[in-house]
């Protein structure tokens, strides 16, 4: 029980939250599925991935959708925008096959280590995301993961999942316990700003990443 207390990832209660809540009856393209951990929430959903898997209905490639044009009322999107190499190509092909007032429930990663190498080319700001999704879409949410002190638990929680160490075993567990005291500590931060100059203020300069909603018009 401890151990799995330990090494429960920080991020996945959140993500799974934030997922459950936009869950539908209606037909979801459930883009870059891989092995379908949310397909509970979608009763009427088709698993697209780029490799097959539990769950994957259609292999594919994102950039290039094989499906007709407003074909589905929403899109989930978990943990893929960081992984498509031309995003702006793949977010034209998103909205091509969304309904007119269909939904992109999305999440991605900011301050996050390498992952799925080699293919893990981009992370992204709020601005960053701001931008992709100007043109076409309304932004009806975008929220951090997780504030700027603990984005500091998930960096070391993930050191911990991805090396190796002198002294071995218990190092590793004085990792993730670090991680979890970090975690459930108080934030002392009071003010964050957007840059050393200390012009402008921010919510949270640091996180793990952003979960996204947003609207085809």
């Amino acid at each position: 029980m401890l151990k799995e207390f330990l090494t429960s990832k920080i991020t996945r209660k959140n993500l799974e939250k934030f997922v459950s809540q936009h869950g539908s009856d209606e037909l979801t393209l459930d883009l870059g599925c891989a092995n379908s951990p949310y397909s509970r929430y979608f009763n009427k959903r088709i698993g697209f991935d780029i490799k097959k898997g539990e769950g994957v209905d259609v292999v594919g490639d994102a950039h290039n959708l094989p499906f007709g044009d407003n074909k589905f009322d929403a899109i989930l999107c978990t943990e893929v925008l960081e992984h498509l190499h031309s995003p702006q190509v793949a977010i034209a092909e998103m909205k091509r096959v969304l309904k007119k007032g269909g939904h992109l429930i999305l999440s991605t990663r900011f301050i996050f280590p390498i992952h799925d190498a080699p293919d893990d080319f981009y992370r992204y700001t709020k601005y960053g995301l701001k931008y992709l999704f100007k043109e076409g879409w309304e932004i009806l949410e975008l929220e951090e993961e997780v504030n700027t002190k603990n984005t500091l638990a998930v960096l070391i929680q993930r050191i911990g999942y991805q090396a190796n160490f002198k002294g071995g075993a218990f190092i590793k567990a004085a990792i993730f316990v670090l991680a979890k005291i970090i975690y459930f500590l108080p934030s002392l931060i009071k003010e964050q700003f957007s840059d050393i100059n200390k012009i402008g203020n921010e919510n949270n300069i640091m996180t793990s990443g952003y979960y996204l909603v947003c609207q085809k018009k």
